[in-house]
């Protein structure tokens, strides 16, 4: 079993004997770091933030008020949380300290207890904020996360370059009636964890799941030159796995995989819960292509095929009627 590393705590304090009273107190829980000016400390910080830092007001050349000043100007170190070192008393001083961004203060002499508990407390909430960033960047693009912190709100965004997933399952309503719910739920947790994995390791994102259905891209948000190649292989690699999978699994499960590229429109939806979903025609043909598959083949759209015909090779399947769409040359990956 891995072990957890150790959080650690940046002490910033010109006073050697502060440093060491406070490092007394927490090498045992933290990994300890010291910095006896601003200087030094933001050099550290640039090279590794810590989880927490304490930091002396009142230090010769940069004050503690000007390195706070400058780490929460620094995106890359705005959200470390600061603990103001003070001897002094001043109401007016602790009140700048809060408005420049300080989460707490501790008052010189130090009182050992003081010192651990409102470390623990910090130390705390740094965890949790981890686990929510964790929880939330499954659901929603890095971008989206940023701009929901920095302004509360996401606004919708035209991708131009995209290629689109779609896979379901043959028989499923049918599989679903026949098996134990707590047996399903087991299944499609196994095989879309796989599927979660093949998408990131190809550069991929996972939207959604629907039921039995699978929603993927690649190229937003950030553009991907690559990104109806990726799109087809992370297909190919769950056909694969599926297969595998089969051959040692009770419950035999066929995919139909649809891919089809163009642009694409991205945003949030909801207010009280969010999800972060794509829309457009692209996304419609992707789906249409889904439906239009055989069992355990990729199957992909004349505009996903041009754009990676240099990668693989391709069966035409001559045009082929989609609902809503006409007749559409579609192909399968070989």
């Amino acid at each position: 079993m891995k072990v957890a590393e150790k959080q650690t705590v940046l002490v910033v304090d010109d006073a050697t004997e502060n440093i060491d009273v406070i490092v007394g107190l927490l090498k045992d829980h933290y990994r300890v770091k010291a910095a006896v000016n601003g200087m030094k400390a933001l050099k550290i910080i640039e090279s590794k933030p810590p989880d927490l830092i304490l930091l002396d007001i009142m230090m010769p050349e940069m004050d503690g008020l000007e390195v706070i000043r400058r780490l929460k100007a620094n995106p890359a170190t705005s959200e470390i949380p600061v603990i103001f070192l003070t001897g002094k008393t001043d109401a007016t001083d602790e009140t700048k300290g809060f408005e420049l961004g300080a989460v707490d203060y501790i008052s010189k002499p130090f009182n050992p207890a003081v010192v651990k508990a409102r470390v623990d407390t910090q130390m705390e909430l740094v965890s949790r904020r981890r686990e929510t960033e964790r929880l939330l960047s499954n659901i929603l693009p890095e971008k989206v996360i940023a701009d929901l912190k920095e302004s509360g709100a996401s606004k919708p965004e035209l991708f131009p370059n995209v290629t689109v997933f779609f896979s379901d399952f043959v028989d499923f309503t049918k599989l679903s009636a026949e098996t134990a719910p707590e047996t399903l739920i087991s299944e499609l947790s196994d095989i879309f964890t796989s599927f979660d994995d093949i998408i990131e390791r190809n550069d991929c994102e996972r939207i959604k799941t629907i039921g039995d259905a699978y929603l993927a891209v690649c190229g937003m948000p950030n553009e991907n030159p690559d990104h109806a190649a990726n799109l087809i292989r992370a297909g190919l690699e769950m056909i694969s796995f599926l297969e595998r999978r089969n051959a040692t699994f009770k419950l035999k499960w066929r995919a139909r995989v649809g891919i089809h590229s163009g642009p694409v429109v991205g945003g949030i939806v909801g207010v009280k819960k969010y999800l972060y979903d794509i829309f457009g025609d692209t996304v419609n043909t992707a789906s249409r292509v889904e439906c239009a598959s055989e069992p355990m083949r990729v199957t992909i759209s004349q505009a996903t095929r041009d754009l990676a015909s240099e990668a693989f090779a391709f069966t035409p399947l001559g045009p082929v009627e989609l609902k809503g769409k006409g007749a559409v040359e579609l192909f399968t990956v070989d």
